[in-house]
């Protein structure tokens, strides 16, 4: 009975969410181990000591770096801290995007997720001086954090928000739980 519960709820967050096979988007934190602008690829080293080696296309956009032009990686290097967002297909690794949340990359905010609004697009955060931060996601964002809601994590989880702000709206690229 549990286990036909925990389907029906599957199914159901991701026919909600609405993302087709081929749209699924994942994300992984690592640090670059190489850039080869050549053969459009970027080597990640993750924390378990896997190595990912992300190609990327003309969409490919670069978040928390100056000087970047889409379509490039400029302002990815060797030693940078990142998150990437990418889709497979068979056992290509493709990138989508980048975001620096190195010391010199996106701003970042550490709380505890107080709300989650999927149809909004919005997480909100209470950080440790008591403050409410609302964050938007970036398409990207939602889908990886959409992930994680369907493991339960939708309220109460601590969390690092690595994000953007412009015109007074914050911007979440990243969202990454903290254990």
């Amino acid at each position: 009975m549990l286990k036909t519960i925990a389907l029906v709820s599957a199914l159901a967050l991701s026919t909600s969410l609405g993302f087709a096979a081929q749209d699924v988007v994942h994300a992984v934190e690592g640090t670059v181990t190489k850039v080869d602008a050549t053969a459009k690829t970027v080597a990640v080293k993750t924390a378990d000591g896997t190595e990912h080696t992300f190609h990327y296309l003309g969409d490919v956009t670069v978040h928390g770096s100056k000087d970047v032009a889409k379509g490039t990686v400029n302002g990815v290097k060797e030693g940078s801290k990142v998150a990437v967002h990418y889709t497979v297909e068979g056992s290509k690794e493709t990138a989508h995007e980048f975001d620096n949340i190195g010391d010199d990359g996106l701003k970042a905010t550490d709380g505890t997720v107080t709300h989650v609004d999927r149809g909004a697009k919005t997480i909100a955060v209470k950080t440790a001086d008591g403050s409410e931060q609302t964050f938007h996601f970036t398409e990207h964002a939602a889908k990886d954090t959409g992930e994680d809601i369907g493991k339960g994590t939708e309220k109460s989880a601590k969390v690092t928000v690595y994000y953007t702000e412009k015109a007074g709206v914050k911007t979440a690229h990243f969202v990454k739980q903290i254990f």
